[in-house]
């Protein structure tokens, strides 16, 4: 699941609202909805977000947290280091390499510090 998949979920539980309904709204399939939250599908337009901003009724700081989650949750991103170092590029490819091999807390924590590095 992606983090944008993760937060849209529960913004739908919390309202009681269903895949089904927002398909509906939406005018997209169920199918293709669950793709963007498991990470099976590209990233989602911008758009598409804003949409979803208004039918779960997201103002401000909300809506913006999910504009940024939906950047943040393209399965297969990719990193350009041609203008780079070689310490960036050996980076990139070691965290491409062996991201599978990292646990949940792993991640978590290399998120945070990137996070707290790069404000």
């Amino acid at each position: 699941m992606t983090p944008f998949g993760k937060k849209m979920r529960s913004l739908r539980a919390d309202r009681g609202l269903t895949l089904k309904d927002q398909a509906q709204i939406l005018r997209v399939s169920e199918a293709y909805l669950s793709a963007l939250e498991h990470g099976k599908r590209g990233r989602i337009a911008p758009a598409t977000v804003d949409q979803i901003c208004v039918w779960l009724g997201l103002i401000w700081d909300d809506a913006e947290e999910l504009k940024q989650l939906a950047q943040l949750s393209h399965p297969k991103p990719s990193i350009d280091t041609r203008n780079l170092s070689a310490d960036a590029t050996e980076a990139a490819n070691l965290l491409a390499q062996n991201i599978d091999r990292l646990s949940d807390d792993d991640c978590k924590l290399l998120r945070n510090w990137l996070r707290e590095h790069l404000r």
